[in-house]
């Protein structure tokens, strides 16, 4: 199952959404992930990843999944020096994946990422909701940059 795959499978799905459980098994299956806006103010992320962050929002990925955010990190009482070491290991090589809120006159949600990734749409009734992606955990590797 490819991210475009996927996609196609989930276009035109109505709001309020959620991976059916074979859709979920199949996308964590093939390390896919999906990211779509809910409410007004949660980006959710399904397969590979299963998680939310409030939106809208920056949140950062990389092959191992979704990285926490640093601010929640280093209020955790019970953080400890591991944890940060492994974060600062994994921030450098984060991808950024963006949530918008109202950006447009088309869409409630549109999710941004430089990821390589397809596209689908979650409608309200007749109108588009939010345009969400389906990606590769795979292909969460930020650019190489120089010369």
């Amino acid at each position: 199952m490819t991210p475009s795959a996927l996609a196609e499978l989930l276009n035109d799905s109505q709001y309020p959404f959620r991976l059916s459980p074979d859709q979920t098994a199949i996308a964590k299956q093939f390390r896919l992930v999906v990211v779509y806006g809910a409410s007004d103010d949660l980006m959710e992320l399904e397969g590979a990843i299963y998680d939310e962050v409030s939106a809208p929002a920056l949140a950062f990925v990389d092959t191992q999944g979704l990285l926490p955010d640093f601010n929640t990190l280093v209020s955790d009482s019970q953080v400890d020096k591991d944890q940060l070491r492994a974060y600062f290991e994994r921030e450098p090589k984060g991808v950024a994946i963006e949530s918008l809120w109202c950006s447009d006159d088309v869409y409630s949600w549109i999710i941004k990422t430089t990821i390589p990734h397809a596209t689908f749409n979650i409608r309200e009734d007749d109108d588009f909701f939010c345009r969400g992606i389906v990606f590769s955990l795979s292909d969460a590797v930020k650019p190489a940059t120089g010369c």
